[in-house]
């Protein structure tokens, strides 16, 4: 899902895609060019570090939300707390199907709109 999921912003968003870290260059970060915010973090993490009992890594998107929904949104399978990110503004979601693509690419719209110069 991954691949449809980098489709989707870079067909919907004049976003600027970038891969800012050379130890880890499957990490892409998604962010608006007019004030250099980011809106997702793609990223695979290790399951482990997501405290899920399963082996190997995990594609993953960090993503923006308004801190009364993080709880809720939480409740939701695949819908972690934020990896490496303020766990009251962003929230992990995984990239494996767990969360319906229509969710994520709903959820990406948020983040983008929270993100947005006002």
């Amino acid at each position: 899902m991954r691949e449809e999921i980098e489709k989707y912003i870079n067909k919907k968003y004049d976003a600027l895609q970038e891969y800012p870290w050379q130890d880890s260059p499957n990490h892409t970060t998604f962010k608006h060019k007019e004030n250099k915010k980011w809106f997702a973090l793609i990223m695979d993490v290790p399951y482990e570090k997501l405290k899920i009992n399963k082996c190997g890594n995990a594609n993953v998107i960090n993503l923006k939300n308004i801190p009364e929904m993080i709880g809720s949104l939480r409740t939701i399978e695949g819908i972690l707390p934020a990896y490496h990110m303020n766990k009251e503004h962003w929230i992990t979601v995984l990239l494996d199907g767990t969360v319906p693509k229509e969710k994520v690419c709903d959820l990406i719209d948020i983040s983008y709109d929270l993100t947005t110069k006002k």
